[in-house]
């Protein structure tokens, strides 16, 4: 034969042993898992096209949510497709929520705002200190306005919609007032994304002032839907393809705290000799927008 008639002939049983042998790295994949120790594991991640169940009853922040609504249903269920399989959007948040939780929880409770409020922090930033297209910024995503109307300072040098802790007071303070007003901690949620007058514009329109009944625009209408399903995933996260051991999650960074009631005029300087470094610095004081602290007469940090 000739060698154009040999690869005529093995073309075929090429394409279908190489066929075959993809199938089988396919099938390896998909079945098995190393968990790093060098041993073998079942794969445990959901099929690419498996659905997730809802629960039978369900709540936020203490009110129902009601799930014998079909357009209730199917939004939440549009949420926990959107971020179950967000993988590794998902799977960062988890791994930070401890970490961020301890700081967050205390808060809540000490102003009185339902536990459930820490995932509008998760869902908002997934616990970064971004900048929205409006120009939110922090952890909790507040407006230049919403911040100094809760007692935030917010310029070129300090902006404290970075400081955890006072950002985390902040939402607490606009989530009882919202509440206030509404009378119902899941339009308080709402107001959070639209803010209140506008909602205060829907409810007069459309005569509910149930968030489950209001036509609200898009992102919106998912927003409560997305903290809903954010808490489902935190507080069962394997049942949504998620596997984390203990040490998986992100650990405590344990923290010194001092008042500052003077300039700091280099903050690397600060840093060596308060034994650290300027990123340290930084990292954990990000209200701090210069490499120095203005003298502030009265004023402490």
């Amino acid at each position: 034969m000739s060698q154009g008639r040999i690869s005529t002939w093995l073309r075929p049983v090429l394409y279908v042993s190489g066929a075959l042998f993809v199938v089988g790295i396919l099938f390896s994949v998909q079945s098995f898992t190393d968990n790093g120790s060098g041993n073998i594991l079942p794969a445990r991640l959901p099929s690419l096209n498996e659905s997730f169940g809802l629960p039978d009853q369900l709540e936020f922040a203490g009110e129902p949510v009601p799930l014998d609504n079909f357009d209730t249903r199917e939004s939440l269920d549009k949420e926990l497709l959107v971020n179950g399989y967000w993988h590794s959007r998902t799977l960062m948040v988890l791994k930070k929520s401890k970490r961020y939780f301890e700081t967050i929880e205390p808060i809540l409770k000490q102003y009185g705002v339902p536990d459930d409020f820490k995932y509008l922090a998760m869902a908002e930033s997934g616990f970064e200190n971004v900048v929205s297209p409006a120009k939110a910024a922090g952890v909790w995503q507040l407006l230049v306005s919403t911040a100094e109307e809760y007692g935030l300072e917010v310029n070129t040098d300090v902006d404290e919609r970075y400081n955890l802790e006072k950002s985390t007071e902040a939402a607490c303070k606009y989530l009882l007032e919202s509440y206030r007003i509404f009378g119902s901690w899941t339009m308080a949620a709402a107001t959070y994304n639209a803010g209140r007058k506008g909602l205060e514009t829907q409810i007069d329109k459309q005569k509910s002032n149930s968030y489950y009944d209001l036509l609200l625009n898009d992102e919106t209408a998912r927003y409560v839907f997305r903290l809903i399903a954010h808490k489902l995933i935190c507080e069962d996260p394997s049942s949504y393809g998620f596997h984390l051991e203990e040490s998986d999650y992100y650990p405590l960074i344990p923290l010194h705290d001092m008042a500052i009631d003077t300039a700091i005029p280099n903050i690397a300087d600060f840093a060596l000799q308060n034994e650290t470094n300027y990123k340290i610095i930084k990292q954990f004081n990000p209200w701090l927008r210069q490499n120095y602290l203005p003298d502030k007469p009265g004023k402490t940090y």
